[in-house]
């Protein structure tokens, strides 16, 4: 059977399983649909693992080796980090969808919309990795985004809490200085990736907030307090760095939030 022949439930959930790093990107462009084309035929599957490739080799954070910008193989594996970064994306806005059923179909539709601008953004990567000579897998990458995704799985509130508004919102502080340095090297094709995906992660972080604050509205809790409390009980990674203040606040954190994470800062 093709996958023309499954359903939305289906699909989503091929693709997060599909190992191969194109054709999941290419699944994923082409997904669409909401709750409403939802079948009780495909029961929610926990993915302990989603689908990918044998190399990178997943190593410790620790373990990974800091390279030089200036030389080529530094630029490779800059650029080839950010694209492990939005390959796992892409698999968890896949499993955001796949995995809570019960969220309405704006939720579904914006996750959807998340999932094909990762995918763009990881094919963009790994088209001008080529370039350079390289390829997604010729080095080494850490797991600590599915690890969150693991942590988050049983309760969407929590997921969106800690994955959009925490992992994915240390790209809106992150992207500005690494432009910088690709700048430095003159590489202007890598600058101009970096703009959109920038651009694009201001929207999921913001698709992030949206729901998060969705989610306490439904249960009647304070937003802050409630994420003081996620970040102790989940042992959430602690914010570094110099915070990208207009970026967050365009993607709907509140000055009060800002200020919270300004004094949990180490």
């Amino acid at each position: 059977m093709g996958t023309e022949d499954l359903s939305f439930d289906a699909l989503v959930l091929a693709a997060l399983q599909e190992a191969d790093p194109q054709r999941k990107a290419a699944m994923t462009t082409q997904l669409s649909g909401g709750s409403a084309s939802r079948s009780a035929a495909v029961p929610m599957m926990p993915v302990a693992a989603p689908g990918r490739p044998a190399r990178p080799i997943l190593v410790a954070p620790a373990e990974l080796v800091q390279r030089k910008v200036s030389t080529r193989e530094g630029r490779a594996a800059l650029l080839h980090a950010i694209a492990h970064i939005e390959f796992n994306a892409i698999n968890l806005a896949l499993d955001a969808v796949h995995r809570f059923r019960d969220m309405p179909d704006a939720y579904v539709n914006d996750w959807l919309q998340v999932a094909r601008e990762e995918a763009l953004h990881f094919t963009l990567l790994r088209e001008h990795l080529r370039t350079l000579g390289y390829d997604y897998g010729d080095f080494p990458a850490h797991d600590g985004l599915w690890d969150m995704a693991v942590k988050t799985a049983d309760d969407v509130l929590v997921r969106m809490a800690l994955v959009p508004r925490i992992l994915e919102a240390r790209g809106l502080d992150a992207t500005p200085p690494i432009r910088g340095k690709l700048a430095g090297a003159g590489d202007k094709r890598a600058c101009e990736i970096l703009d959109i995906i920038l651009r694009d992660e201001i929207g999921h972080v913001q698709t992030g907030n949206r729901w998060y604050h969705w989610c306490c509205a439904q249960r009647g809790l304070e937003p802050v307090a409630t994420f003081v409390r996620l970040l102790r009980e989940y042992e959430a990674p602690a914010f570094r760095g110099a915070l990208n203040y207009p970026a967050r606040l365009e993607a709907g954190f509140s000055n009060d939030e800002l200020a919270l994470i300004e004094s949990l800062k180490l």
